[in-house]
């Protein structure tokens, strides 16, 4: 196995789609909401794989027949993998193709959890609508690369905290800003998608695109409702329920977040 890597894409590649993430994240109102605005992943559809038999699996696709994560507050080993080329998505070990797990999300490279094995199959988050879908993927592949990440990340709403552990030891735990009531924060498992560094470091020098999506609002400023860890220079938002459903977090939050490794899983309690 290979140790887990940071991969911080620059902001010279993204600054469109950080700053589209960052749009949906005011506080939420309701004509905002009536309006089916959310925190944005990118800034249009992403490039296709050149297959026409399974759609992509990144965040702006919604793919239908995949399997639903069926342990949403399950723990894993920390295995995560990264196709080196696109890699097909079953539907169940040795069944039907549905989607194709791609090199690169965001311009970044794809790391996803592993959340179940059977024999040489891995199942596997994936970015994609709905919230919650896997699928399986081969792990006898010459090109699929493995590594092993000692952070998890969980956020809880009620209380809203955010607390960041590594090899089972907390790192931090802080107030946060969560989603709004009509606008709440997905609950379930999910994980670190991207790491984007906007050419404007205002209202956030980072953003971290989860690999899940608003449960109530369909897009924001053209993108697909992507949910996010974020910065925010209001410190008295902390402890509030006033975003679109992207977890607004403090300066020391997010440097420690900064070095968390692509793939590595959050949970999101209710």
């Amino acid at each position: 196995m290979i140790h887990p890597v940071r991969i911080r894409t620059a902001g010279a590649l993204l600054p469109v789609a950080a700053v589209l993430l960052l749009g949906g994240c005011g506080s939420s109102s309701p004509d905002q909401a009536a309006a089916k605005g959310a925190e944005s992943g990118g800034a249009g559809p992403s490039p296709t794989s050149g297959t026409s038999r399974a759609p992509e699996a990144t965040t702006f696709a919604n793919i239908t027949g995949v399997p639903r994560d069926d342990a949403p507050t399950a723990g894993t080993d920390g295995l995560v993998v990264h196709p080196a080329k696109a890699e097909p998505v079953l539907d169940r070990p040795d069944g039907r193709a549905v989607a194709t797990l791609p090199v690169q999300q965001l311009r970044g490279p794809t790391w996803v959890p592993v959340v179940d094995r059977s024999g040489d199959w891995l199942r596997v988050l994936l970015p994609s609508k709905p919230n919650q879908a896997s699928g399986w993927i081969s792990g006898k592949s010459a090109g699929l690369r493995t590594a092993h990440s000692p952070y998890v990340v969980k956020v809880e709403v009620g209380r809203r905290r955010l607390t960041l552990l590594k090899s089972g030891h907390q790192v931090g735990r802080w107030s946060v800003a969560v989603g709004g009531g009509r606008t709440p924060t997905p609950a379930g498992r999910t994980f670190l998608l991207a790491n984007l560094a906007p050419e404007k470091r205002t209202p956030s020098p980072l953003v971290l695109p989860l690999g899940t999506h608003s449960a109530t609002l369909d897009s924001f400023g053209g993108g697909p409702g992507t949910v996010a860890l974020h910065g925010w220079p209001d410190s008295s938002v902390f402890g509030r329920a006033v975003t679109h459903g992207c977890v607004r977090v403090p300066p020391e939050a997010l440097r420690e977040l900064s070095r968390v490794p692509l793939g590595s899983l959050v949970y999101i309690k209710g």
